[in-house]
């Protein structure tokens, strides 16, 4: 693979975690909704970055890497935008191998500016090893690479524990000397930890529910970004307490994944019989909501981008 250099807008993330604020990363399950993300973006000048789940092709309508691609490329911002391979699992959420490596690849060479590899489910040095071949393989292409360690739950079948005692027990939660010796290991960019907040639910019976008002555990936290010293990222974003990520982002949170929060808005609108349209400015008013919320209008500037 010929390597790139490392494009300005693929290190938005790092830009943002040295000034104390966040980056969202919007999902794309329906390919509608790209156009209509994006133009609220332009409406706030707003970096953010566009990515995609294999869950979002396998079970959603994204349909596959190389039609996002192209999609982005129709609607993208290059002064706001960048394009990300969200969580290409070892191990899907239904225990089933994934060809993680030809995905990844793939991502690679249709030109996504980063990619998540999720070995969460795997024993920590099978995580360790892979995330290394993966970081080794990316950075050679000018790619940035985003890992998890510990475990966001949510996408699994079957019901999550009662949510408070999920919180209480600290199940998957990400351990700070493990997280350290992860980063140390792979010399990933970016490190997905589990401190409280749930993915929302994908199966057909589920999908729909509204999510549980996460909180998250600061002082875990405080302690992840001590001992990794690298942009951290909150996965399940969608529903946790505002005062929770607000601190989370004064913490050490420097991309924030949403996906819920913009698909059940668009799904709700055609399951009542509105146009595509309809669904498409409902999402763009959700992102603008979420923009305005997380307080971060007008973070072109941070990267000396000018309208």
């Amino acid at each position: 693979m010929e390597k790139r250099a490392i494009c300005n807008k693929s290190k938005m993330v790092s830009v943002a975690a040295a000034n104390g604020t966040v980056i969202p990363a919007f999902n794309v399950p329906h390919l509608p909704m790209m156009s209509a993300i994006i133009t609220a973006l332009k409406e706030h000048d707003t970096l953010a970055i566009i990515q995609v789940a294999r869950l979002e092709f396998t079970k959603f309508q994204a349909k596959s890497l190389e039609v996002i691609a192209d999609e982005y490329r129709k609607y993208a911002e290059p002064r706001l935008t960048s394009l990300h391979l969200d969580h290409t699992p070892v191990i899907d959420e239904d225990g089933l191998a994934v060809d993680w490596i030809t995905m990844i690849s793939e991502a690679i060479s249709l030109g996504y500016d980063s990619v998540m590899i999720d070995g969460s489910r795997l024993p920590f040095a099978e995580n360790v090893a892979i995330t290394k071949r993966v970081v080794d393989m990316a950075h050679c292409s000018g790619v940035l690479v985003e890992a998890e360690l510990g475990a966001v739950l949510g996408h699994e079948s079957g019901p999550l524990p009662p949510y408070d005692e999920l919180f209480a027990s600290k199940k998957g939660f990400t351990d700070p000397d493990e997280a350290r010796m992860f980063v140390d290991g792979t010399k990933v960019d970016w490190l997905s930890v589990s401190i409280g907040s749930i993915h929302g639910a994908i199966s057909e019976s589920t999908k729909n529910q509204a999510k549980v008002a996460a909180r998250l555990d600061i002082e875990q936290l405080k302690m992840l970004k001590e001992s990794t010293n690298i942009p951290l990222v909150l996965h399940g974003g969608s529903g946790v307490q505002q005062a929770c990520i607000d601190e989370a982002v004064a913490n050490g949170i420097a991309k924030i994944n949403i996906a819920t929060d913009i698909r059940q808005p668009y799904e709700q609108v055609l399951a009542a019989g509105g146009s595509i349209a309809d669904a498409q400015d409902k999402v763009r008013k959700a992102v603008s909501r979420i923009i305005k919320t997380l307080g971060i209008e007008g973070t072109a500037s941070l990267l000396g981008e000018k309208r």
